[in-house]
């Protein structure tokens, strides 16, 4: 794993630039005073990279995201996203989002829940959206084929939440911004569903900002962990996760996986202070 570095730019020579954030500042007024929630953040993220935040509660990870992602304003600094400013870019569809909670439509079944956003941006985005044959190959990957016209109260949490994954690879986005969509299920299906997501990722070019409070999770999924410090928010390294692809449950039990997340979570308890 590569040294920390205190700016987080793309390394792979292979990688075209997708995403960059440039000496971006936000300050969220409050009744009790202003906050600084972010401060000088300078962040590059290449086509097709998976990068995740990484670091304490409060350090703006998921404010950066959604700066990013064009739903927060920053107070100063310049955001582009393959050349556009982030309204635009959400204007033009290029985003799609992975909350934490799964947020299918109740009255929807599964099948037309991951069809839904499909539907609405066909023909209104500017890439095109998967066909539904390739939104099926995705559901027999993920192991819901033969629950598609079930509704959401009859699915478990995992369910839902493959079918949240489902239908953002679906709109064809170039980036997905995932906000710890996994904290809420179990450590066993937690665990599966970094495997499938990894699976759906490597069939694409998406590129993926993933925030997280997990190192283990960070290291098995990234091929960048960018640790953030907090008050004020602020990029404090840049770890490159030399792990080789594909990732695999049996990778976690060597040598080299535990030293990846023994130095990260030294990262960790160093900016936590």
């Amino acid at each position: 794993m590569s040294e920390a570095s205190p700016v987080a730019t793309v390394e792979r020579d292979r990688a075209e630039l997708l995403v960059s954030v440039r000496n971006v500042t936000k300050t969220f007024r409050q009744r009790g005073g202003n906050v600084q929630a972010l401060q000088r953040v300078d962040l590059d993220i290449g086509r097709g990279e998976f990068v995740s935040l990484l670091g304490p509660s409060g350090c703006g990870k998921s404010t950066l995201l959604r700066i990013i992602g064009g739903l927060h304003e920053a107070s100063s600094g310049v955001v582009t996203i393959n050349g556009l400013d982030p309204d635009t870019a959400r204007a033009a569809k290029q985003y799609g989002l992975v909350p934490q909670a799964p947020a299918l439509v109740p009255w929807k079944t599964l099948g037309q829940n991951v069809r839904f956003l499909t539907g609405l941006h066909r023909g209104a985005a500017a890439h095109p959206v998967m066909s539904d044959a390739e939104i099926d190959g995705l559901l027999e990957t993920v192991g819901l084929a033969g629950f598609t016209k079930a509704y959401p109260h009859e699915l478990s949490g995992g369910m839902q939440q493959r079918a949240s994954l489902v239908r953002a690879f679906a709109l064809g986005a170039p980036i997905l911004l995932m906000d710890e969509p996994f904290a809420a299920l179990d450590e066993i299906t937690r665990a599966d569903m970094r495997y499938l997501l990894l699976d759906m990722w490597g069939r694409t070019n998406t590129t993926v900002v993933f925030v997280t409070h997990s190192v283990t999770e960070a290291v098995i999924l990234s091929d960048r962990v960018i640790m953030m410090a907090a008050r004020p928010g602020r990029i404090a390294s840049d770890r490159q996760i030399d792990l080789p692809r594909p990732r695999t449950p049996e990778m976690e039990d060597t040598a080299e996986f535990h030293e990846t997340v023994r130095m990260l979570r030294a990262d960790l308890r160093e900016f936590h202070r």
